[in-house]
């Protein structure tokens, strides 16, 4: 059976001068279409290297990284920026807004290099907007938005291009805790209603036991796995 994202033996070490210093060690995990995983563990673990490895930021020293049954740990960059544009929706903690475009130019900015005309991308991003509940702040800069607001133009954003994966880093990390659970609905919505694979890495464990499998990391490895 072939799994939407497969890692086997990822490993990845970073060099400083003479020192190597390992981020991770022979991570072998497979998650299927419409799956939640959530990472846990302490500052420091592996856990955002693990994200950047599986959101064609950074490439593994060793192992594979297979997306739909290919390998992908090894292509250049202009491959994997294809692959990330494609397949692959981001939200962080820090929003990463640019500051001079309102919340709809945002939200349309990853269909740049897209053959949509404007309108068709306007009106995709006015359809995700509304999703997550701004469509009447579409022409807001993100300094008039609070932190929810932002973060919700993030996940729009993020589902701009239809991906099949979404990857959150932290995404409740600069939120109150009300806020962050009506940011944790929207995603798991979206995982619900539009079978997009959601990978959550958080310290939260109220966040975590939303998903279907977490596993637990340690010093670059996995320690543990579970399922609720």
């Amino acid at each position: 059976m072939q799994h939407l994202v497969e890692l086997h033996n990822i490993s990845k070490i970073y060099r400083m001068e003479d020192v190597e210093v390992p981020a991770l060690k022979n991570i072998n995990l497979k998650f299927d279409k419409g799956e939640t995983l959530a990472i846990m563990g302490p500052s420091g673990c592996g856990k955002s290297t693990l994200l950047h490895i599986l959101g064609c930021l950074d490439r593994p020293t060793k192992g594979k990284l297979l997306i739909e049954g290919k390998d992908v740990s090894q292509l250049g960059d202009n491959d994997l920026a294809k692959i990330r544009g494609k397949k692959i929706g981001f939200v962080f903690q820090f929003f990463y807004l640019i500051p001079t475009f309102s919340a709809l130019r945002n939200v349309m900015l990853p269909m740049s290099f897209s053959d949509s005309s404007k309108t068709e991308k306007e009106n995709r991003a006015k359809e995700l907007l509304k999703m997550v509940g701004m469509e009447k702040r579409e022409d807001h800069f993100p300094s008039q938005l609070s932190g929810g607001e932002r973060q919700r133009v993030a996940i729009a954003r993020a589902m701009i291009n239809k991906p099949g994966i979404i990857l959150a880093d932290e995404p409740t990390g600069n939120l109150d805790s009300k806020t962050g659970n009506e940011i944790m609905d929207i995603l798991l919505r979206l995982n619900k209603e539009e079978k997009v694979t959601l990978v959550l890495v958080t310290h939260d464990k109220y966040i975590a036991s939303h998903a279907k499998k977490i596993i637990y990391m340690k010093d670059g490895e996995i320690i543990k796995e579970s399922r609720s």
